[in-house]
C-alpha cells in the first residue's frame, strides 16, 4: 500500500481538479440519491391527494436534483480525468527522467520488453488509480455517511440496518473481491512484461527463427503465456463477480430491513407514509454508489503491483554520483589520464581492475583486446555512464586537471563523445537525426558533418536531400552510412575528447577499412581513443595498448607490415585477414 501512497503524491498538478471532481462527484450522487428520496416522498405524498401547492417544494426539488445531476456528472468526469491525465504526465515524466539516467548504465539487465511494460503498461494501468479508485472512495464514504444521517433522522433502526448493509458493500465486499484477485494480480503485470519481451524477441528474430525452423515454436511459447495471462485476468473477473455479488446481496439486505422496521414503525405511528417510501428507495442509490467499489477493489492487487514496479525504478539507485555543482574543463586542448581504474556495471562483476592510461591532448590511441576484455565498460567509465569504484579518470588541459567525478555528466558528454559500434537511428529523416547532436544547427552545419563523415556527395543524390527518410534503425542505409551517420552527428557535436566503441562492428573488411579511414581523418587534431579488437585497421594511430581481462597489458607498437602476419595488402594498406603481436585472430 505503501507503492500506492506514493505514486499518488507524485501527482502534484493534478490535486486542485481532483479535489474538484471530487466536490462534483458527491453533488452528482448526493443529488441522485436525493432524487430518489424526494421522488419517493412526492409520489406517497400526491397519493393522498394534498393542496398541489403543499406539493411544489418537492416537484421544484425533483428538477433541480434531475438537471443538477446530469450537469454535476459531466463536470466530475472533466476534472476527475483531467487530474487523472495530468497526474500521469507527472508519473511519466518521473519514470522518463529515471529511466534516461538508468538506462546507459544501470539497468542494462531490464530488457526492451520489460521497460516497456513498466514505461506503457504500469505506468498507463495507474490512471485507474485516480479514476477508478480515488475518486469514486472518495465520494461513494461522503455520500454514505450523509445518507445514514439523513436516513437515521427519519428512522434511527433504519438509519442503523443502512450503515450495516454500506458497510458490507463498501468494506467487505470490497476487501474479498481484493483478496480474492490477489494471487492472480501479483503475476498479471510480470508475465505481460514477459510477454512484451518475447514478441520483440520474434519480431526482431522472425527471419533467423523461419529460418532455422524455430519460429512455430516461439510461437507456441507466446500462445502458453497468453493463455496464462488470460486465465489469470479470468480469476480477477471471478474476484470481482464475488463483490458484486456480495454488494447486491447487501442492497437486497438493505431494503427488506427499511420495509420491515418501517412496516413496524408505520403500526406503532411512529412513521407516515411518505416518510415510509423515503426510506425504502433511499437504500436504491446510495448502494448503486457503494456497490461500484467491489470490481475496482479486485483491480487494487494489480494497481499495487503496478506501483511499486514504476516505485522500483524510481528508486533504482544512480549509476553515477552526481556533485551538486559541475566543475569547470580545461580551455584549450585536453587530454585523459586513468589512474588505478577500477569498474564494473551496477549489479555485476567487477570488469576493470587497475587500469592506468595516459592520452596526451591531440593525440589517437587504440585500446584493443578480446571480446570481454572489458573495452566497452571502458568507454562507459570515460563518458560517465559508470562511476569507478576505485581509481581516477583525470581531464588535463595546459593549466590545470579535472576529476570527472567532478563534473555533471551532460556537462562533461559535451566535450567527450562517444559512438559506439552500432549507433541509433531513429525513424525519422537525416535532418531530424543529426539535429540531435545540436537543434540549433542549419543545413550549412549539418551538411559540413556530413561531408566530414563522408556522406556529402551521398546526401547531394538523394532527391529529397536532408529530409530523405531513413527507416526504422537506419534500414534505408547500408551498414557503413549507418556509421557514418554517427560520426557526422558526433562532428556537429563538436567534442573535444572522441571515444570509438568497437565503430568498425557488424562491416565487412573492405567497408571497415574505408568507415576507419574516414573516422581517423574526420577527428584528426582531436584526442581520440579507439576501442576495437581489429588490429588490422589501426593504420595512423599514434599508440596502440592492449587490454585482457581487466588489465592494460604491455604497450603494443601501431600495427604495420612488420608485425602483421597474413597474407598480401589490400589496397587501404591494411590485410582482410590476418593476426597482429597484440590483438589475436581477427573476427
Amino acid at each position: 500500500m505503501n507503492e500506492l501512497v506514493r505514486v499518488l503524491r507524485l501527482g502534484r498538478s493534478g490535486r486542485g481538479r481532483l479535489a474538484l471532481a471530487v466536490c462534483a462527484g458527491v453533488g452528482a450522487t448526493g443529488a441522485a440519491v436525493a432524487l430518489a428520496g424526494v421522488s419517493a416522498w412526492l409520489i406517497a405524498r400526491a397519493a393522498e391527494r394534498p393542496p398541489v401547492l403543499y406539493l411544489m417544494v418537492a416537484i421544484v426539488a425533483v428538477r433541480a436534483f434531475g438537471l443538477s445531476r446530469g450537469v454535476l456528472r459531466y463536470v466530475e468526469r472533466l476534472a476527475g480525468h483531467d487530474a487523472a491525465f495530468r497526474v500521469l504526465a507527472d508519473v511519466r515524466a518521473t519514470v522518463v527522467d529515471r529511466l534516461a539516467r538508468l538506462l546507459p548504465g544501470g539497468a542494462r539487465a531490464m530488457s526492451r520488453g520489460e521497460m516497456t511494460a513498466r514505461f506503457v503498461g504500469d505506468v498507463d494501468g495507474l490512471l485507474d488509480l485516480w479514476v477508478r479508485v480515488v475518486l469514486p472512495g472518495a465520494v461513494a464514504g461522503v455520500v454514505a455517511i450523509a445518507s445514514v444521517v439523513a436516513m437515521a433522522l427519519i428512522l434511527p433502526v433504519a438509519g442503523v440496518v443502512l450503515a450495516t448493509t454500506l458497510v458490507l458493500a463498501g468494506v467487505v465486499a470490497p476487501a474479498v473481491a481484493s483478496r480474492w484477485s490477489a494471487t492472480a494480480q501479483r503475476t498479471i503485470a510480470p508475465d505481460r512484461g514477459e510477454y512484451q519481451r518475447r514478441v520483440l524477441e520474434v519480431l526482431d528474430g522472425a527471419a533467423e527463427l523461419t529460418v532455422l525452423g524455430r519460429l512455430d515454436e516461439r510461437l507456441d511459447e507466446l500462445d502458453r503465456l497468453d493463455g496464462s495471462l488470460r486465465r489469470a485476468e479470468a480469476r480477477t473477473s471471478f474476484a470481482a463477480g464475488i463483490g458484486s455479488a456480495i454488494a447486491v446481496v447487501a442492497a437486497g439486505a438493505a431494503i427488506v430491513g427499511s420495509l420491515w422496521f418501517g412496516a413496524a414503525a408505520i403500526e406503532r405511528g411512529d412513521l407516515g407514509g411518505p416518510a415510509f417510501a423515503v426510506i425504502v428507495l433511499l437504500p436504491f442509490a446510495v448502494h448503486e454508489a457503494v456497490g461500484a467499489l467491489a470490481p475496482v477493489a479486485a483491480a487494487l492487487p494489480g494497481l499495487r503491483v503496478s506501483a511499486r514496479r514504476v516505485c522500483e525504478v524510481i528508486d533504482a539507485p544512480d549509476p553515477v554520483a552526481e556533485p551538486a555543482e559541475s566543475a569547470d574543463l580545461p580551455d584549450g586542448p585536453i587530454g585523459l589520464e586513468i589512474r588505478g581504474l577500477r569498474a564494473g556495471w551496477p549489479g555485476g562483476p567487477m570488469v576493470l581492475d587497475g587500469v592506468d592510461l595516459a592520452v596526451a591532448a591531440g593525440t589517437t590511441v587504440a585500446i584493443v583486446g578480446p571480446s570481454g576484455a572489458g573495452k566497452s565498460t571502458l568507454a562507459a567509465a570515460l563518458v560517465r555512464f559508470i562511476d569507478p569504484t576505485a581509481g581516477t579518470i583525470v581531464v588535463t588541459g595546459a593549466e590545470c586537471s579535472v576529476d570527472t567525478r567532478t563534473v555533471v555528466g551532460d556537462e562533461l558528454r559535451r566535450d567527450m563523445g562517444w559512438c559506439t559500434q552500432d549507433a541509433h537511428v531513429f525513424d525519422s529523416t537525416l535532418r531530424a537525426n543529426l539535429a540531435l547532436a545540436d537543434p540549433a544547427a542549419d543545413d550549412g552545419a549539418i551538411l559540413a558533418a556530413l561531408t566530414g563523415a563522408r556522406l556529402g556527395s551521398f546526401v547531394a543524390s538523394l532527391p529529397e536531400g536532408l529530409d530523405t527518410m531513413v527507416g526504422e534503425h537506419g534500414r534505408a542505409l547500408s551498414g557503413g552510412e549507418r556509421q557514418r551517420l554517427g560520426l557526422a552527428r558526433l562532428l556537429l557535436a563538436d567534442p573535444r575528447i572522441v571515444v570509438f566503441d568497437e565503430p568498425t562492428e557488424h562491416l565487412d573488411d573492405d567497408t571497415a577499412r574505408a568507415v576507419m579511414h574516414d573516422l581517423l581523418d574526420a577527428t584528426a587534431g582531436r584526442t581520440v581513443i579507439v576501442i576495437t579488437h581489429r588490429t588490422d585497421l589501426l593504420r595512423g594511430v599514434d599508440r596502440v595498448v592492449a587490454l585482457r581481462d581487466g588489465r592494460l597489458v604491455e604497450p603494443a607498437e601501431v600495427p604495420t607490415a612488420a608485425n602483421l602476419v597474413c597474407g598480401a595488402p589490400t589496397d587501404a594498406g591494411a590485410p582482410s585477414a590476418c593476426r597482429s603481436s597484440i590483438g589475436g585472430p581477427d573476427r
